[in-house]
């Protein structure tokens, strides 16, 4: 039988660690050589220098860098075809390029065609567009590049169609969220069926700052049927062998993953791998958090456990005369129940310390506001001296919704480096909480079946300021991931003041939110890259 073996290599790249990258780009082209008999390898988009490198792109040394990480790969790599993803200068031009290895030397590079300039991409601010196809031959095979945002467009396949390939190569870095990986599905089937060719589709995985990118790396026959699938959220090779009389597919590697699209669990895995990423790749230690004994730190301590052991979180409870015993407990049973070195550190008497040097200048203040935030203030000038103390990064429990109408204190909740539940909007803080308590019940109930609270006052709720969160989350979704105005909202059946309200609470508060903490996106237009509001600006 004439067979073409196809491998794509998904692996988590660091962001600058080039001869890193590069090494490791070695060892992955060795193992599909000698395991897989791989004639072909792909690797994902811009993967020797991880994605995305942002202004990194302007230090003519980095790119320096990059072409001698390309010639060792050269001089090191097995005999086979490479594919890989990089920065391609040429004259005063800059390319996001797929560079073709065969037999030690470069036969021939690809320069992306369609550069995403939307949500979290900025291209066009790095690279000029490429203008020509690029087609592969191996074993009288005829392979198309495409990368990544060219799939996304008609034209770059349909000029591959016309020139009559055999399949199509995709190089890709396509971060995460809730909806993506249904979308990819949907794409890669529409195009094969359009131009009857196979799809080798090679995504990166990893956690760069606010991105996740999830791998899922997968082949596609020319109907449109998903071959198999690599891992999602880990380095996976995944190997097919291409029969070259029939045109057909067939797994060769069993390093692969579920098809399956499980919104929740790629949710609360993307959230893992994002914060696991972040602090590793950094250099932290390990972390620190408030426990509070409500839900969001609560799931925000399932994560960091989930993603980095017992060993190396710590939590810290701060109690003042208006934390209930309940919170107290269930804060100290998921502590215990995890094995988790837990403190205690009350707060009232710094809290009055604070307020007592203040008295005479608060007279005309509203003091029970004053007082909320200075014990939010507190609590965050606590975790920053343990931070200096023991160099762990501070992660802070604030959610989306919270943050979309500024219910949160600025240097005091706010304050940290990482905020894991950044995009995740209190609803799906609930069902993310349930879902994770599936696999082991690590979260007390009563920390889920409780009203919220921020307990920053005497028989406080969070609804006694904010309409219930099913209702403010759906009203939060209309304003800002659809772009409705309060007219359109009020018009969907919600309230016209509430409306309102909502919105104005979110003008307000985008200084808030561009001082905070960075954290994962999970949804398709989050606050950080993606939201680029004037902070001073009247506009509803």
């Amino acid at each position: 039988m004439n067979k073409l073996n196809i491998t794509l290599a998904q692996f988590n790249p660091t962001v600058g660690d080039i001869h890193n990258n590069a090494q490791r780009v070695l060892e992955h082209c060795h193992t599909a050589h000698d395991k897989h008999q791989t004639d072909i390898i792909i690797f994902p988009e811009m993967v020797l220098t991880g994605y995305p490198p942002e202004d990194l792109l302007f230090r003519e040394y980095f790119h320096k860098t990059c072409q001698d990480a390309l010639e060792t790969i050269q001089q090191q790599m097995p005999d086979l075809t490479l594919i890989i993803g990089m920065p391609w200068k040429k004259h005063n031009n800059l390319y996001n390029s797929a560079v073709i290895l065969q037999n030690h030397a470069i036969t021939a590079i690809y320069h992306k065609q369609q550069l995403p300039n939307h949500t979290v991409f900025d291209e066009h601010r790095y690279f000029t567009p490429g203008n020509s196809p690029s087609v592969l031959t191996v074993k009288g095979v005829k392979c198309g590049i495409l990368i990544c945002e060219d799939l996304w467009h008609e034209t770059p396949s349909q000029t591959l169609s016309q020139l009559d390939i055999d399949c199509i190569l995709s190089l890709n870095a396509s971060p995460f969220d809730q909806h993506k990986q249904q979308q990819r599905i949907n794409l890669l089937t529409t195009r094969a069926q359009q131009h009857q060719s196979a799809i080798f589709y090679c995504n990166l995985v990893g956690g760069q700052d606010e991105l996740v990118f999830d791998g899922g790396s997968m082949v596609v026959d020319q109907q449109g049927h998903c071959i198999q699938q690599a891992l999602f959220f880990d380095d996976s090779i995944l190997t097919t062998e291409y029969d070259i009389d029939t045109k057909t597919l067939s797994p060769v590697s069993n390093n692969a993953g579920s098809h399956t699209n499980e919104t929740l669990t790629h949710t609360y895995q993307a959230l893992v791998l994002g914060l696991k990423d972040y602090v590793n790749k950094n250099g932290f230690p390990g972390v620190l958090l408030g426990l509070s004994g409500g839900i969001d730190s609560a799931l925000s301590l399932a994560i960091a456990y989930d993603a980095l052991g017992a060993d190396r979180v710590t939590t810290v409870m701060m109690p003042s005369q208006y934390t209930s015993t309940m919170s107290l407990e269930d804060a100290k049973i998921m502590a215990e129940q995890l094995d988790i070195t837990h403190h205690t550190l009350p707060i009232d008497t710094i809290k009055e310390s604070f307020l007592n040097e203040l008295s005479p200048l608060l007279t005309h203040l509203n003091p029970s506001t004053t007082a909320e935030n200075i014990q939010a203030r507190t609590r965050g000038t606590l975790l920053m001296a343990l931070s200096n103390h023991t160099g762990n990064l501070v992660i802070t429990t604030g959610n989306r919704s919270e943050l979309a109408v500024g219910y949160c204190t600025l240097y005091g909740d706010m304050a940290g480096g990482f905020c894991v539940l950044k995009d995740v909007p209190k609803t799906l803080v609930y069902a993310l909480a349930n879902h994770r308590n599936k696999h082991s019940s690590i979260i007390p109930q009563r920390i889920i079946d409780r009203p919220p609270t921020a307990e920053l006052a005497a028989d406080q709720t969070d609804q006694d300021t904010l309409p219930p969160y099913d209702e403010l989350d759906n009203i939060l979704y209309q304003l800002i991931d659809k772009g409705l105005s309060v007219e359109a909202v009020t018009e969907l059946g919600y309230d016209s003041e509430t409306v309102n309200d909502i919105a104005q609470r979110i003008r307000r508060n985008e200084y808030k939110r561009r001082q905070g903490a960075i954290g994962v996106r999970i949804s398709e237009y989050a606050f950080g890259k993606d939201r680029r509001y004037p902070i001073t600006h009247r506009t509803l």
